[in-house]
């Protein structure tokens, strides 16, 4: 889920497709340029030491996470608690998928 003009938005969830952090989700946290973001999960990756990617290493995924965004604009920062209930609340709606479907 990109904006209009194809951007990625801050608060919207990924999954990291290559470097060390490879198969792991994170949230962007600031939008850098066109081509790099600034991604966080609030338990590896804190707020305060975000990973800066490039946008070809990640995979974005169609959610977003209202509680991430809000703080973002309400302050310019997030906390780590609600960069890991954001992706607890991902993987929990979605592992309810995948056990129905199966």
């Amino acid at each position: 889920m990109v904006d209009s003009e194809g951007m990625p938005k801050p608060g919207q969830i990924v999954r990291v497709k290559k470097g060390r952090d490879s198969g792991r989700y994170a949230v962007i946290v600031k939008v850098e340029n066109p081509r790099f973001v600034w991604i966080a999960d609030g338990d590896k990756r804190k707020f305060d030491k975000a990973k800066k990617k490039n946008i070809l290493h990640l995979h974005f995924l169609n959610e977003e996470s209202p509680e991430v965004i809000n703080s973002l604009m309400e302050t310019g920062r997030v906390t780590n608690g609600k960069l890991r209930y954001a992706l607890k609340k991902y993987n929990a709606a979605h592992s309810e998928v995948q056990e129905k479907g199966e």
